[in-house]
């Protein structure tokens, strides 16, 4: 069954309790602020929205990514920076016991959770280590990858940080921790066990986690994890961002800030696809429009209407044809009625889609 953009008549940080904030290309790039994206959270903060941000970056500690948002401007706590070196550490605590040797190629942010989650740190293959840990840091080195490597042929539980190929850098687009990960598959002969980061759900569940365990250090009582329904998945990306979000259950806000694009969104296959579309963080407090589908075929959202003819995707809005081809309501009736023709089995290769400028 095709997943529709849904609508809400409330600002989603009214609507929803938990926002499930990616960082890189949401709210910051590189060292610098995303627009809008600092006001718009503290907007949403006010209305009663509580913000847990969650990274695939294993290298940043916590402390450190936090004091660069209290930089922007927001009121941020170490323990509301989820990182893929907290869920893998975690993950590992989950599946062997108490004080198991744990081998890690990482940054020192990843050695640390290790031991917190009650996990021997090793350092040698020699020391036979039960579970090997693979994250990625700019100074990491062949000698590190070999040891995960070694470490995975002897038996050790293999898991990884996260898997994925490009890291955003000031200056471009780097190699991230899923290339290296596919240098050591080469080597092991097969895939790691599980991978901490997104696009797996992992992180949004242990986030969900972690704020009921701050909750109840602070003295709340019976304090138990907001329900799904009430979290909500946002980010940039939708190979990571919002295929976790699909995967674990999540609704999902997809912000045209970073990598995703409009284009990519209308030809998203069924898990890549968003709950709703927002420009940027200022989508957290504004209600969203509901695509409708129309009795001729069309699907209209607001203003404007989308159709496919003939093989091509014709869109009116307020204004000429250019005006409506950047127009975010334009881009939701769109993504709907071409979501709509994918999943009754047209190649969205075979149909002529104008560029969207939202």
């Amino acid at each position: 069954m095709t997943q529709f953009l849904k609508g809400t008549d409330r600002p989603i940080s009214e609507a929803y309790r938990l926002a499930l904030l990616d960082l890189d290309g949401v709210v910051y790039r590189g060292k610098n602020p995303v627009e809008h994206a600092a006001d718009s959270i503290r907007e949403a903060e006010r209305a009663g929205m509580a913000m847990e941000y969650t990274t695939n970056n294993s290298s940043r500690f916590q402390a450190v990514v936090a004091e660069q948002l209290r930089g922007f401007g927001l009121d941020v706590q170490p323990w509301q920076v989820i990182t893929s070196s907290v869920v893998a550490a975690r993950m590992v605590a989950h599946h062997v016991p108490a004080g198991s040797k744990v081998l890690a190629a990482g940054a020192p942010h990843l050695r640390e959770e290790i031991t917190k989650a009650g996990l021997t740190l090793v350092d040698r293959v020699e020391d036979d280590p039960v579970a090997v840990i693979q994250g990625w840091y700019p100074e990491i080195t062949w000698n590190e990858l070999a040891a995960v490597a070694f470490a995975a042929q002897r038996g050790a539980m293999f898991l990884v940080t996260n898997r994925d190929l490009t890291i955003p850098r000031e200056l471009g687009i780097a190699p991230g921790c899923g290339s290296l990960v596919n240098a050591v598959i080469e080597a092991v002969g097969r895939q790691p066990v599980a991978s901490a980061g997104k696009p797996e759900s992992a992180m949004y569940d242990e986030a969900r986690q972690l704020v009921a365990d701050a909750q109840a250090e602070a003295g709340h009582a019976e304090v138990e994890p907001v329900a799904k329904d009430r979290c909500i998945a946002i980010g940039d990306r939708l190979d990571t961002d919002i295929e976790a979000g699909n995967r674990g259950g999540y609704d999902s806000l997809v912000v045209l800030t970073g990598v995703a694009s409009a284009n990519s969104l209308i030809v998203a296959e069924p898990i890549l696809r968003p709950t709703f579309i927002a420009r940027d963080l200022r989508g957290l407090n504004e209600p969203h429009p509901q695509p409708v589908r129309q009795e001729d075929g069309s699907w209209r959202c607001a203003d404007a209407v989308a159709r496919l003819a003939d093989g091509t995707l014709n869109v009116e809005g307020a204004g000429d044809a250019e005006a409506a081809l950047g127009s975010l309501d334009a881009l939701r009736a769109a993504c709907c009625a071409v979501w709509e023709a994918m999943d009754n089995g047209t190649d969205a290769d075979d149909l002529a889609i104008p560029e969207f400028h939202v």
